[in-house]
């Protein structure tokens, strides 16, 4: 029989596929790991072991939260990056995930290239607090004191390229203001600071900040979602403030695999993730956290990575940030 070169090619295509497809098929063949870049107790974190739980059960598999904290999610980010490409080691991304590769000249990773997305798990959505203590009554407030003295009005977060740092850089530079940014180890030790009265304000995730505010120590100024939050009725949206557009910018958690990763695998991993957002009770436990709830395919995740990482180059050059 003869070969032609087409005929050839659709073989030697057909052959290198063998493999992949075996994978899928014996998949998954051991724990599933989900990988997160921040310690245990954490948004991410929280976040990751409520959807394990659930897709544990959807694949019949163990599926372990590893933490590997490190320079804002690099060291796991790089970790994963370097695992089989067999859906066995997957990595929760954050923001850090583009911020990352946008900062740092030796992050050793391409956002894109590197990893074959898998699914979008949800956003989280900022409020932007201030002490009890400090003049600020609104928003307008703040931002009219910081472009009446330059520099003097500070904004905390968890470190460089986090979410709080580039929510309040956004501000300030859509503001037309000079604002000064504290950073600390933790979005915990910059809140407190910010509750004394010695910080400004901060851009919080959602997660974990009502009992501060039903208390009083701590007074919201606006919040980063497209309306106003059900559980902060009164407090206005950053477009309602004077900063329309804001929303495109809060954090989203999704999960990536390896690049490589055969399609079968990444496709069963991602009906796991879908079935476990589905679910009500997991629905209404990641909306109490003050997530809201993105579910997604592997090309609407793939896309949402590649506009993140315009957004925050966006951001990141305008404000001159550099890590």
């Amino acid at each position: 029989m003869t070969i032609t070169r087409r005929h050839g090619a659709k073989l030697l295509l057909g052959g290198l596929a063998l493999p992949a497809l075996a994978r899928a098929q014996g998949f998954p063949s051991r724990t599933i790991r989900l990988v997160v870049g921040y310690s245990a107790g954490g948004p991410t974190d929280v976040i990751a072991r409520v959807v394990a739980q659930d897709m544990q059960a959807s694949l019949g598999h163990s599926v372990v939260v590893e933490n590997r904290t490190g320079a804002n999610a690099l060291v796991a980010t790089q970790a994963v990056a370097r695992e089989p490409a067999d859906g066995h080691a997957l990595l929760v991304t954050t923001l850090s995930h583009s911020v990352n590769a946008i900062l740092l000249p030796n992050a050793g990773y391409d956002p894109l290239r590197d990893f074959a997305p898998v699914a979008q798990l949800v956003v989280l959505p900022l409020i932007a607090v201030t002490g009890a203590s400090t003049p600020f009554r609104s928003m307008q407030d703040l931002v009219a004191a910081a472009k009446a003295k330059p520099g003097e009005v500070s904004y905390g977060s968890a470190g460089n390229g986090g979410s709080a740092h580039l929510a309040g850089a956004l501000l300030a530079t859509r503001a037309g203001a000079e604002m000064t940014h504290v950073p600390f180890r933790g979005n915990g030790p910059a809140l407190t600071e910010v509750m004394a009265g010695r910080v400004s304000f901060m851009f919080y995730p959602m997660i974990g900040i009502a009992d501060h505010i039903a208390r009083g120590a701590l007074r919201p100024l606006g919040v980063s979602t497209a309306q106003r939050s059900p559980d902060y009725p009164d407090v206005p949206t950053m477009a309602e403030i004077g900063f329309p557009g804001f929303e495109d910018y809060s954090q989203g958690l999704g999960v990536v695999a390896p690049a490589g990763t055969p399609e079968p695998v990444v496709a069963r991993l991602n009906q796991a993730i879908r079935a476990s957002l589905a679910k009500p009770a997991t629905h209404e436990r990641l909306k109490g956290l003050g997530a809201i709830v993105t579910p997604s395919s592997p090309a609407e995740f793939g896309r949402f990575l590649e506009g993140d990482l315009t957004r925050w180059r966006r951001v990141i050059e305008a404000a001159k940030i550099t890590g």
